[in-house]
């Protein structure tokens, strides 16, 4: 099937957030340039990140207007030059820029094949929310087995993907979510759910360990509960691995470090990861082809939503009103 010159796309036309995306009928198909591949988007994911780009808050954002979305699955349909890899045909899962539309360019060398049997909805979240997950767990958090994890928003994907491998790898998980969401977390294997939305989070999570803290604390949530967080972790050995501020900024000076807080303080980024170390990216993305293989990274069941429905998915996100991942089906 020959490729339309022009296509259905998600467009973002300000920094007021994605209240001010809108569905463009016409916007011109990309081509694929040297090292890149052209996938037909069957499925795309929605993130925290589309939301900071929206709002201007994402460090080096993109200036609209621009086409929205950046994680995507879907089939390869043209290559560039001295692009090695998929071939056209080839089903695949990756992150570029405008995935919110029915064709998205893919660096070749990133493109993730789908697992065996999985869709393109199911892989959605291989190449953002598990491998964000396994690096602040393992290489970034150095957990073992037998440590006590706090997963801050863990009905969220990331946080889903979180509770799952912390219980894989043996430790002890301390999960917060909304009261609504427990049942969702405790099914993933929780050992305990506090409520995100009140108490003294960093007084249950002492109580829970007997007052010894988390020994990892995952924490994306920012504002309050950033500070919680840090109070929740042990002392002199706990780690705070900070990727996310969906809650707004939280700081943290030398003094508090110093007298208040004394733990390890780690900002992760996974975009940086793959860039400034990408060796320690290949290690995650090796570990997590075999959690796919041994069944402990399971197809993903992503509420969905139609592509011209990207506003309301993305303002439900942000209000905290739903729960793993979700979807934009152009």
């Amino acid at each position: 099937m020959d490729t339309p010159a022009t296509m259905r796309a998600l467009q973002q036309t300000s920094l007021d957030g994605p209240q001010d995306m809108r569905l463009l009928t016409d916007a011109p198909v990309p081509v694929p340039g040297r090292g890149e591949v052209l996938i037909r988007v069957a499925a795309a994911g929605v993130n925290f990140a589309d939301i900071s780009k929206a709002h201007g808050t994402f460090l080096d954002g993109p200036r609209p207007p621009y086409l929205a979305g950046f994680e995507a699955a879907g089939e390869v349909v043209a290559v560039g030059e001295a692009a090695v890899g998929p071939q056209p045909g080839a089903r695949v899962v990756g992150v570029g820029n405008g995935a919110f539309a029915e064709y998205m360019l893919v660096s070749a060398a990133s493109a993730m094949p789908l697992p065996a049997g999985w869709t393109e909805q199911e892989a959605l979240g291989l190449v953002v929310n598990w491998p964000t997950a396994l690096a602040a767990l393992k290489p970034l958090g150095g957990l073992t087995a037998g440590q006590t994890v706090l997963v801050q928003a863990a009905a969220g994907a990331t946080g889903q993907a979180a509770v799952t491998l912390a219980k894989h790898y043996g430790a002890t998980v301390i999960a917060t979510a909304s009261p609504g969401k427990h049942e969702t977390v405790l099914a993933l294997g929780a050992d305990h759910v506090l409520d995100s939305l009140g108490g003294d989070l960093a007084t249950e999570v002492l109580r829970l360990t007997e007052g010894a803290g988390a020994d990892v604390v995952l924490e994306s949530a920012g504002g309050a509960t950033f500070e919680a967080g840090l109070a929740a972790a042990k002392r002199v050995t706990g780690r705070v691995v900070v990727y996310g501020v969906a809650g707004g900024e939280a700081p943290i000076t030398n003094w508090e470090l110093v007298y208040k807080h004394q733990v390890h303080v780690i900002g992760f980024n996974i975009g940086v990861v793959i860039q400034a170390a990408p060796q320690i990216f290949g290690e995650v993305m090796g570990e997590l082809s075999a959690l796919v293989d041994a069944g402990v990274v399971a197809p993903g069941r992503p509420t969905t939503y139609d592509l011209a429905d990207g506003p309301k998915a993305l303002a439900e996100l942000e209000t905290r009103a739903t729960v793993g991942k979700l979807a934009l089906l152009p």
